[in-house]
């Protein structure tokens, strides 16, 4: 179990601070900063804030962050000089959700096409269960009958949002919990196109909205109902609370993420899954030489804030379980970052890392971090991998585990209609364009699911597993039931599959002619490609500690 870092003691309100700009601020167009300080230097930040021309628009004594105003070019390096702040960070888009595996070939079709499947016959499950091969892996078609989780549960999905009102997530989905802390954003600071036109009165989605789908097809894997549409989740009768932290587009912005983690630990929620990672930096160092000093104060503000956001919502109760990333890299020796910073897009440059750089909030403490297998059982070719970051392994689909390449062997869960027409994914009719988008007309109105490949698709099996063990052994507590996150995060080791490393450890993984090595380190019990073990949802149903 890893190290949990001191937090901030909690007090029980935001308190907002009043006044004028300082004199002497610059001139143009203000920005928000969240500037992080020391413990017990909060006077100290405030006074700095303003000698840099800033003006404080509000504390959160929670996390121990203020909430700053500023015009000045320069205010993030003259406020981070000050040895009470130990990071400033721009209040402004910095991450986004793992995006699928995409991965171009021929499609060989392991089911039938997707398009033409109505539902019709029997089988076991709901209709579309015999397409979830995830689901057998992890032994969850068994465990649902003896042990479906308890609606006393709340599972929390830190994402872009949940469809509260898909005919096959409706029955598990806490509409009154649930929150939206998103503004959406049609353009980026660069007059790009972002989220595109607002759907919503002050561009605020409602709280069963997903424009994204991401949200929608996690929160699907944790707890669709067994209902007789669709799918079935690996925990069909916990609660499903939508904690929105994405924008449409599938970016994050580092104070939501922040508001969600300190909602989630105030209501009571027992598990949350993050299936998304905090940026613009992939990963984020607190010491690069080749970063400036003020893109250093913004990774150090990522780490330090996660950090505390995460601390506060473990005290309180939460079980924190994230995906791993899709890199395909070994997290123990990341040696290049070519993609941050991420946002606005087009600043990407190459730099050089190391060991000491984190991927947030994977390799955050406290946080139960989780790789991908493919339906063969083999580390998904995506997925990154360590000794020190993979804590479990589960199924997020390979499309080229086996020959040529199947969306099939991805994973299968539900989709908002919305979402996939508006990209184009189905007809004007309603008819899926391509096998990777699945219709069900059981019941009317038809539902929609769709194949995604991703540490995303992994991470809400292990929240789904961790759902049936608080279900199971959790006592009477805020929001329902509860259990201590250690004592989850023991249960989930103990009861998940040993899977050794491949023989040789060198596993060559081929690409249409080419090939990648990935080289997995470790023993039986806790090894780089799968950590623990892959998540059992039979054992934790059975499990006697």
């Amino acid at each position: 179990m890893r190290r949990i870092a001191s937090g901030f003691a909690a007090l029980a309100t935001v308190t907002a601070l009043a006044g004028c700009s300082p004199t002497g601020a610059a001139a143009g167009p203000a920005t928000d900063y969240l500037v992080f300080y020391a413990e017990g230097g909060q006077a100290g930040a405030l006074d700095r804030i303003g000698a840099a021309g800033g003006t404080a628009v509000l504390t959160e004594p929670k996390l121990g962050y203020v909430l700053a105003r500023a015009s000045g070019a320069r205010f993030a390096e003259s406020v981070g000089a000050d040895p009470a702040v130990v990071g400033v960070s721009a209040d402004r888009r910095i991450g986004h959700a793992p995006s699928a595996a995409a991965v171009k070939g021929p499609a060989k079709k392991a089911f039938p096409d997707a398009s033409a499947f109505t539902g019709d016959g029997e089988s076991a499950g709901d209709p579309l269960s015999p397409r979830q091969w995830d689901m057998m892996m992890i032994g969850a078609d068994r465990a649902r009958a003896k042990a479906p989780g308890s609606d006393k549960v709340l599972v929390g999905v830190i994402d872009t949002g949940i469809d509260g009102s898909h005919p096959d997530i409706a029955a598990n989905f806490n509409r009154e919990l649930s929150r939206n802390f998103v503004t959406d954003k049609p353009e980026d600071e660069n007059g790009e196109t972002l989220d595109g036109p607002c759907e919503a009165d002050g561009c605020k989605d409602p709280v069963d909205r997903d424009d994204d789908g991401h949200g929608t097809h996690v929160a699907s894997t944790i707890a669709s109902p067994a209902n007789g549409i669709g799918v079935i989740g690996v925990a069909p009768r916990v609660q499903l609370v939508n904690i929105r932290a994405g924008q449409d587009s599938g970016f994050f912005f580092l104070k939501p993420s922040l508001d969600a983690l300190t909602y989630a630990g105030d209501i009571g929620v027992d598990v949350v899954n993050m299936s998304y990672y905090v940026d613009p930096w992939l990963f984020n160092c607190r010491d690069n030489p080749s970063d400036s000093e003020k893109e250093r104060l913004e990774q150090r503000a990522i780490i330090t804030g996660m950090q505390r956001a995460l601390d506060y919502a473990r005290g309180k109760g939460v079980t924190l379980i994230s995906a791993l990333g899709n890199g395909s890299t070994d997290l123990g020796r990341p040696k290049t970052d070519k993609v941050s910073p991420g946002y606005p897009r087009g600043g990407e440059r190459v730099r050089e890392v190391d060991n000491s750089c984190l991927n947030v909030p994977a390799e955050s403490e406290g946080v139960i971090s989780v790789a991908a297998v493919g339906p063969s059982g083999r580390k998904a070719i995506y997925s990154d991998y360590g000794v020190e970051q993979a804590d479990v392994a589960a199924p997020g689909g390979d499309t080229l585990d086996g020959k040529d390449a199947s969306p099939t062997r991805s994973i299968l869960a539900a989709a908002p209609e919305a979402m996939l027409r508006a990209k184009g994914r189905i007809d004007r009719n309603g008819k899926p364009r391509g096998t990777d988008v699945v219709r069900d007309c059981t019941r009317r109105p038809c539902s929609y699911y769709q194949y995604l490949d991703g540490t995303s698709m992994a991470a809400p099996h292990a929240t789904g597993v961790a759902a049936i063990l608080i279900s199971r052994f959790g006592k009477p507590g805020p929001g329902g039931l509860t259990l201590a996150p250690g004592t989850v995060e023991r249960y989930l080791y103990e009861t998940a599959t040993d899977k050794p490393c491949p023989t040789p450890r060198a596993y060559v993984y081929k690409v249409y002619g080419e090939s990648t090595t990935h080289v997995c380190e470790g023993d039986t019990a806790h090894n780089g490609f799968f950590g623990r073990g892959i998540v059992n949802a039979w054992e934790a149903a059975t499990f006697e500690p």
